[in-house]
């Protein structure tokens, strides 16, 4: 196995970890397609990272951080759901994604190479997603409370507001990591699907959260494994293994 392939498979375990653990709070916020909305915000900044020569995920953060502080900030001013100012940015990032984004590169922008990550790439991915594991863990029973009553969590002194930024930055890294696994238009799989696969099996919140995490690296490696094995792009088969493991999941369940 190549260096470059174990730095690939060492940063989709990492980032597939973190992002079934956010996916778990993000099915427990009915907001399961906020994370593949997100996906489309990155696109513009993946596009303008490319015509530049620079790192994709650092483009896809830049324009996936302005994009969450403008959705917490119309949030806060309109009361608008967040599900509904997501969707508006969206659409503008996926019109402005198209047209900046070179036609030659506009597929890997779209399904992910995780093929070229260097060892740079990896130490970040790793230390960025132990960082947002930490934060979310810190207020995960918080973020909880606040998308069961507003009022109860303002009550019991939890600050909603930056609850909900932490939650959103949180987010805009994990979907900047992930778009290097499965690209701009899975990598909101790469948080749903492990995180769904959990909720058929849980008997509780902490084995929610265990068995997001756990399928989140189970999807991740053996997504590498057989790009390793077929070569065919990485991003589908990360998606597939994950998806594989939510359908032995239901059959489970339903034994």
């Amino acid at each position: 196995m190549t260096n470059e392939l174990i730095y690939s498979l060492i940063t989709a375990v990492f980032v597939g970890g973190a992002g079934g653990y956010l996916g778990s709070l993000m099915i427990s916020k009915r907001m399961a397609l906020v994370g593949d909305a997100l996906g489309h915000v990155a696109l513009p900044g993946m596009g303008l990272a490319i015509l530049l020569g620079l790192n994709v995920s650092l483009g896809a953060f830049v324009f996936l951080l302005i994009g969450v502080l403008l959705i917490w900030y119309f949030e806060e001013k309109t009361e608008l759901p967040t599900e509904t100012l997501v969707g508006i940015i969206f659409v503008l990032s996926l019109a402005i994604g198209f047209l900046v984004t070179p036609e030659p590169e506009l597929l890997e922008a779209l399904f992910g190479d995780i093929s070229k990550v260097s060892f740079a790439d990896m130490l970040i991915a790793v230390i960025s997603s132990v960082l947002v594991v930490y934060l979310i863990r810190k207020i995960y029973l918080r973020i909880i409370f606040s998308s069961i009553s507003t009022d109860f969590a303002v009550s019991n002194k939890i600050n909603v507001k930056r609850d909900n930024l932490i939650y959103l930055l949180a987010v805009a890294v994990i979907v900047a990591l992930g778009v290097k696994v499965a690209g701009s238009l899975l990598v909101g799989a790469l948080v749903i699907v492990p995180a769904a696969s959990s909720r058929l099996i849980s008997a509780n919140l902490k084995q929610y959260s265990f068995w997001s995490i756990l399928f989140g690296i189970l999807g991740a490696a053996v997504g590498i494994v057989l790009f390793k094995f077929v070569g065919w792009p990485i991003g589908p088969l990360v998606i597939l293994a994950n998806v594989a493991f939510f359908a032995i999941c239901f059959i489970f369940k339903r034994g």
